[in-house]
């Protein structure tokens, strides 16, 4: 018993064990209340029609587990007697963290009721508007919760917020310098909002990149390629760079030159572009406006130039896949050769 009354640190050692034993407590609490809500709670509100509750209790377990731990440790350490500047740092330290709980739980909620119920709203309606405007205004909200919080945070922990914003026009130089690229992106995504050289959905081709634009961010246009591979380029280069939108097209041109053996007649050069004329027509993706030629004399072959427009929103390789058929099998029928690289060489006799 004597040794428990011993003195360490201004506090007896059963002082220090009863504030170790309060701290252990409350994350066995924590630890308790997350397996209740997960195995309880949950169960209970996925009951219930509503989905708002589900997202509530889901989207509120992880910071209640926090806030938990932070006020055992915080109460747990009141039991002893510490020096004023000690006491003051973990008062300090205390209101931080619990305002940050609650703006964490803050932004969570707003992710999930954003995921759950405007997302499939967006992604139901025509306009292309909605679905670039929506990732901004998510992360707007979150960044101006998030400078809120800080601002509170910093209030209650004893600094002066006016004289910290105050400081900032002494260093605004520095800061405009280390943050110019995040200006530009900014002012990049402004000017991709006005000028709509594309929206969320389109194929574009931008840097080098050829892909469909799946998120136009504050800082950054993310582009999914077509070999499913994620690009994320800063929006300065975006709104630099030339783009060509490909979803915008009227029409995809398709340009073929078949090349027939020297030995077809003109009247089977006719029968050629005949066919080639006659498949283009019956497709029901290929435009009208279909041009075949005979173009060129080659070195060892006489060359049609075939050219016809798919439809917009057809299938592109589909189409070009049932035309090359056809005319590989029209052609066969026909018995109009395809040409390939041939040399005739002349031998003279001495």
């Amino acid at each position: 018993m004597e040794l428990l009354h011993k003195t360490f640190y201004g506090n007896t050692i059963l002082e220090w064990g009863l504030a170790a034993a309060g701290i252990l407590l409350s994350f066995i609490v924590a630890k308790t209340l997350y397996w209740l809500i997960g195995h309880f709670v949950k169960t209970i509100a996925k009951r219930t029609e509503n989905r708002f509750d589900d997202i509530l209790v889901d989207m509120l377990e992880e910071p209640a587990v926090f806030a938990m731990i932070i006020t055992g440790i915080w109460y747990s350490l009141q039991m002893l007697q510490l020096s004023s500047t000690i006491q003051i740092v973990l008062s300090k330290s205390y209101y931080v963290l619990i305002i940050f709980t609650v703006t964490w739980f803050v932004t969570r909620l707003f992710d999930a009721v954003v995921e759950t119920y405007l997302v499939p709203y967006v992604r139901e309606t025509e306009g292309k508007l909605d679905d670039q405007l929506l990732p901004i205004v998510r992360k707007g909200f979150k960044l101006s919760v998030w400078a809120i919080a800080i601002i509170v945070a910093l209030d209650n922990a004893g600094y002066d917020v006016k004289a910290v914003l105050a400081s900032l026009g002494i260093g605004g130089l520095a800061l405009a310098l280390a943050a110019k690229d995040t200006v530009a992106n900014l002012f990049g995504s402004f000017t991709i909002f006005v000028d709509k050289p594309f929206v969320v959905g389109d194929r574009i081709k931008v840097k080098g990149y050829d892909g469909f634009v799946r998120e136009v961010g504050i800082r950054s246009t993310r582009l999914q390629t077509l070999d499913g591979r994620m690009v994320t380029i800063p929006n300065q280069f975006v709104a630099n760079e030339s783009i060509v939108n490909v979803t915008s097209e009227p029409s995809r041109k398709i340009t073929m030159d078949l090349g027939l053996t020297y030995d077809t007649t003109p009247e089977r050069m006719e029968k050629a572009m005949t066919i080639l004329q006659e498949i283009a027509v019956r497709h029901p993706d290929i435009e009208e406006n279909v041009v075949t030629a005979f173009t060129e004399f080659l070195d060892s072959a006489l060359n049609i130039r075939f050219i016809y427009y798919i439809k917009k929103g057809a299938p592109v390789f589909d189409t070009q896949n049932a035309v090359n058929m056809a005319i590989l099998k029209r052609f066969n029928e026909e018995g109009l050769e395809f040409a390939f690289p041939t040399q005739t060489i002349y031998t003279k006799k001495g």
